[in-house]
């Protein structure tokens, strides 16, 4: 893996950077000690008195040099009114004219501090070594490694504690990557700077110092994070490619990304140390200016040789070369932007080439953390904050910190306090809605969970009820919610850009009464729909009639309700027209229904049959469970023209009745035939006297012998 092969390397390029810095320091104190060995061979350079100094560098702020800009004027006028009353007031310069004189006026500035470099490095070492006379340089250069001693001696000891310990700890993915690697460099640095803030340094080397540390710490708290990145995933284990960390890259390019990016931090804290290091040496500001942009030229040479050199496997030849292009004169462009000291733009296109690899390798990161069988509230907000927080919380910072740059740099640059504003209030605007997402994928993600709840089967009739009225009032909840996150975070934005948020709220409750006038069926749907949500009128699931319209519920918005007719077409019915409702779907339900036997069916043995098929459908294991009464023959209702109709009827759960009724009837057909009860048909009956029996009959035999002699006749040959 990347982070164990390079191990080595990685303390190979630490102790040779202890030495260097050793090598300097003992040229500096031997330097020093030569010019106080021998004053007679030449004057040594004079310290400028710090208060001079201060001076100096408060007649370099730009923002100072602004203020006495807007003074001088003044001051010059109450001096000579007579020579500045005809004159007209100067127009102010152009955004862009500005920008263009301070950037000139930086780079006149950085040029003019070439000759003064070597000056100034030995006005920092005289004022250093003034401070270090009354301590001696031994002790300090000896406390400087005994710093640098302890920090390392207590991060050994805990990676060898570590090593022995995890033998018997089965640990795996960011669990171990945290233990192995994150924590010893954490002792380090607490060990260091413990040991910093409680030794006796003198106050200038202390701050010179001290960025130094820092920044070495922050460069090792990056290459670690590239390590674990490069080389860690989710298990520290292979694919089936061969590749691996987070970023499922093959080991050939991890290695390549790990060097280029340990190179490119190494030199980008020394960058920023080093030029700390000037501010608490008293170096002037454009000298320290001048020194950082050579150090972030080297910065750039090392991004522009990663850039080109960088594996590219699937991109061809031309594109890669266009692609490589722009890269380049974009990093190009970072480096003027440094130099010219445009500080607000140089984050925002750092942040253009750094963010999007950094939110992947977070959602990456985070995915290995989360509990896919979470089913329960905390679970499911933790699994929420670690995914959206964690991603809230990088953008956060990178817009605080941004707004911090903007806010030391861009004043000199841009006075206009509108576009500030703006600025601030867009960035402000990013984390405001970041946070209302995380808010609303809380919410969702507890609502969701209730309703997943709601849908299990349950036994408990109450339960149930509870349930039903869940998956009801739930959707209509998380779209209420929805849309009340969405107007406070977006009012929220425009408080942050400067829109005064009084009158709008004012002026959308004036609109919303001028809607209500003019839209009072809306507002009948809508007030209705809240009313039946309240009375607990009809529930999803449910079957309802109302007027000419039945289903079942299917869904509800804010003001009407989908109804599912049993045939198959939907009814979308406003709330407002749905009037008194009947809902077939509550507690119980009873079925009526009649059977028409003959007038010589035995009553009393057809309430015996039917007796015995209710005791049958109670049995049954499908349909018993549905029956709360089973079916009994109620009586008979009337006497019909062709038989008597006897009433039945039966109590069933709600939606089940129509099943239980098919059986029933079924079982009834099967037991009348067993029994001889016969059902009543239509029959029409004729009666009469003998006397006209026997006229009839004759009349028939006369006619049937008056057709056999005429077909006789037909069939005779003709002469």
């Amino acid at each position: 893996m990347v982070g164990g092969s390079y191990l080595s390397a990685s303390f190979g390029s630490v102790a040779r950077l202890l030495a260097s810095l050793t090598i300097l320091l003992g040229v500096l104190f031997a330097t020093q000690a030569l010019a106080q060995g021998a004053p007679a061979q030449g004057a040594a350079p004079v310290a400028e008195p710090a208060k001079v100094q201060q001076l100096i560098e408060l007649l370099d702020d730009p923002e100072v040099r602004q203020w006495l800009s807007t003074k001088q004027p003044a001051t010059t006028a109450a001096a000579n009114p007579a020579a500045t009353a005809p004159t007209e007031a100067a127009p102010e310069a152009g955004f862009a004219a500005r920008w263009t004189a301070e950037v000139r006026r930086h780079l006149a500035k950085i040029t003019n501090a070439v000759p003064r470099v070597g000056t100034e490095f030995d006005a920092a070492r005289a004022r250093l070594s003034g401070d270090m006379e009354s301590h001696g340089s031994a002790p300090i250069l000896k406390g400087f490694l005994f710093i640098l001693l302890v920090g390392y001696g207590a991060e050994y000891l805990l990676r060898y504690l570590l090593r022995r310990s995890l033998h018997s700890v089965a640990l795996t993915g960011p669990a171990r990557a945290m233990m192995v690697k994150v924590l010893p460099l954490l002792v380090f640095a607490i060990a260091t700077t413990t040991v910093l803030a409680v030794a006796d340094w003198p106050s200038r080397l202390e701050e010179t110092i001290a960025p130094l540390l820092v920044a070495w710490i922050g460069a090792r708290l990056l290459i670690t994070i590239a390590s674990a990145v490069l080389s860690a995933g989710p298990a520290d284990a292979e694919d089936a490619t061969g590749r691996a960390g987070y970023l499922h890259l093959p080991a050939e390019d991890a290695r390549f990304w790990y060097r280029s990016s340990v190179a490119i931090i190494c030199v980008a804290a020394a960058v920023w140390g080093i030029g700390d290091a000037m501010r608490a040496l008293a170096v002037s500001s454009d000298v320290r200016d001048l020194i950082v942009a050579i150090l972030g030229f080297v910065v750039l040479v090392l991004a522009v040789v990663t850039v080109l050199r960088r594996p590219v496997v699937t991109a061809s030849g031309s594109r890669r070369v266009v692609g490589n292009i722009l890269i380049v004169a974009f990093l190009v462009l970072l480096w003027v932007l440094w130099v010219v000291d445009m500080r607000v733009l140089f984050w925002i296109g750092l942040y253009v080439i750094g963010l999007p690899p950094l939110l992947r390798f977070t959602s990456a990161f985070a995915t290995t953390m989360v509990d896919t069988s979470a089913d329960d509230d905390m679970r499911v907000m933790r699994n929420v904050l670690i995914e959206r927080g964690a991603r809230l919380v990088i953008i956060g910072l990178a817009a605080a910190w941004l707004i911090f740059i903007f806010r030391l740099h861009a004043s000199m640059m841009v006075q206009d306090d509108v576009v500030n504003r703006i600025f601030r209030g867009v960035l402000t605007g990013i984390v405001i809605l970041l946070a209302a997402d995380l808010v609303w994928q809380l919410t969702k993600s507890l609502i969701s969970l209730r309703v997943k709840h709601a849908r299990l089967a349950t036994g408990d009739p109450a339960q149930l009820a509870r349930n039903t009225r869940l998956l009801t009032l739930m959707p209509i909840l998380r779209n209420f919610l929805a849309a009340f996150i969405l107007v406070v975070a977006v009012l929220m934005v425009l408080s942050g850009l400067g829109v005064e948020i009084g009158p709008l709220i004012a002026g959308a409750g004036v609109f919303g009464v001028a809607i209500g006038f003019g839209s009072q069926t809306l507002v009948k749907d809508v007030i209705s729909g809240i009313f039946y949500m309240t009375d607990d009128a009809f529930r999803i699931g449910e079957y309802i009639q109302s007027g000419s319209y039945k289903g079942t519920v299917e869904s509800f918005s804010i003001r009407s309700v989908k109804l599912r007719h049993h045939r198959g077409p939907v009814f979308t019915v406003p709330f407002g027209s749905l009037g008194a409702v009947q809902n077939m779907s509550r507690d119980w339900v009873i079925d009526k229904f009649l059977i028409n036997v003959s007038y010589d069916a035995d009553i009393a043995k057809v309430k015996k049959v039917v007796k015995g098929i209710g005791a049958a459908l109670l049995e049954d294991p499908e349909l018993g469970p549905m029956i709360i009464e089973t079916v009994k023959m109620k009586g008979v209702e009337t006497f019909g023209d062709y038989g008597i109709a006897l009433s039945f009827a039966m109590t069933t759960k709600p939606g089940h009745q129509t099943q239980v009724r098919r059986r029933a009837q079924a079982m009834i057909k099967e037991a009348f035939d067993k029994n001889g009860i016969s059902f009543a048909s239509p029959t029409v009956q004729v009666a009469g006297d003998e006397q006209n029996a026997a006229a009839a009959a004759a009349t028939r035999d006369a006619i049937a012998k008056k057709n056999a002699a005429a077909a006789l006749g037909e069939g005779a040959p003709q002469a």
